[in-house]
């Protein structure tokens, strides 16, 4: 008798435009998910090194634009849909991409590009069945210039320094406030109820969607 095919899986985006808080919101999300049973993984920003790669050397080398940074946003998003994402999703598990398509938005905005240009940029990127906010901390700090924590300080980090008059707490509030507009109040616990109908014994795997053996 054939194996019977697994169901698709659901696909979650968590948004916001503080790295930390993402990351913090998706691991709380799967680990409610896990603890019903639900299997679901992560997939997380910068999962190519496309971004930390440009930086391991000398970072005052380093010139990038606005459009740029978005560009290299959407290279490292192709990477985890073709690696991460859409494999997780053929195997019918539950993916929780932090951040997703509305961060790169958000934060793109903040940096001073046009909507329908980013817009354009990411329309290859299947929309998410559920989006969840992140609760943003420390709302009226700007980005924190440090490359390793999320996109947004990426582009602090790089467009603080060669960015004539680009102000990191101004952007940030613009990204902040698009975010708020663009993504639903969904509540966690709605999203987990959600879920009910993908129930079934999680494995023991961690909660990434990366496969073992895709990067050396």
């Amino acid at each position: 008798m054939a194996r019977e095919a697994p169901a698709p899986g659901r696909l979650i985006g968590v948004e916001g435009s503080r790295g930390a808080d993402v990351a913090a919101e998706a691991d709380a999300l799967v680990k409610r998910l896990r603890a019903r049973g639900v299997d679901a993984a992560i997939s997380r920003w910068d999962a190519s090194g496309l971004f930390a790669e440009l930086l391991l050397g000398d970072a005052a080398d380093v010139v990038l634009s606005p459009r740029m940074l978005a560009l290299m946003y959407a290279t490292d998003l192709v990477f985890r849909l073709r690696w991460e994402i859409q494999p997780a999703l053929a195997h019918g598990r539950v993916v929780v991409a932090a951040p997703y398509v509305s961060t790169a938005i958000g934060v793109g905005i903040g940096v001073g590009l046009p909507e329908a240009w980013l817009r354009e940029v990411l329309r290859f990127a299947p929309a998410a069945a559920i989006t969840r906010p992140a609760k943003e901390r420390k709302p009226d700090a700007g980005w924190q210039p440090k490359a390793d924590r999320g996109f947004g300080e990426y582009c602090a980090s790089v467009l603080g320094s060669t960015s004539p008059g680009f102000k990191r707490r101004a952007a940030r509030a613009k990204a902040m406030a698009w975010l708020a507009e663009a993504s639903p109040k969904t509540r966690r616990k709605e999203i987990v109820d959600g879920l009910a109908g993908y129930e079934h014994p999680a494995g023991k795997a961690e909660p990434s969607a990366r496969a073992a053996s895709q990067r050396t």
